[in-house]
């Protein structure tokens, strides 16, 4: 089992910045990827942004060149720097931890979740 935690979150300005946190109960070297996932209000969850062990990344095409995902093992904690936010970043943001179990299956855990939204 692993627990995630993602304080962080809030109100920004369009433009502006905010990092998240995400930190999980046991070691994240032992995951095989940790990412963020949001949902809109009347939209399903979608990927984000994701970080595999060795460090590889993905993004979602509509966060691409504003975001940043980061992870620190000594920590047990992932981030995700956003920047240049729009309205349409507003949304529950979700960390997912993922491993693959003893008998070859995905196994997913996700936290509370963080509402970010983003407003003049």
């Amino acid at each position: 089992q692993v627990q995630l935690v993602e304080p962080g979150g809030g109100l920004v300005q369009p433009g502006g910045s905010l990092r998240l946190s995400c930190a999980a109960s046991r070691s994240i070297s032992s995951l095989d990827a940790m990412g963020w996932y949001r949902q809109a209000p009347g939209k399903q969850r979608d990927l984000v942004a994701r970080i595999t062990n060795s460090g590889s990344t993905n993004f979602a095409d509509s966060v691409k060149g504003r975001f940043t995902i980061s992870r620190d093992n000594a920590k047990n904690t992932v981030y995700l720097q956003m920047n240049s936010l729009t309205p349409e970043d507003t949304a529950v943001y979700y960390c997912n931890a993922y491993r693959i179990g003893p008998w070859g299956q995905g196994l997913d855990y996700w936290g509370q979740g963080t509402q970010v939204t983003v407003s003049s």
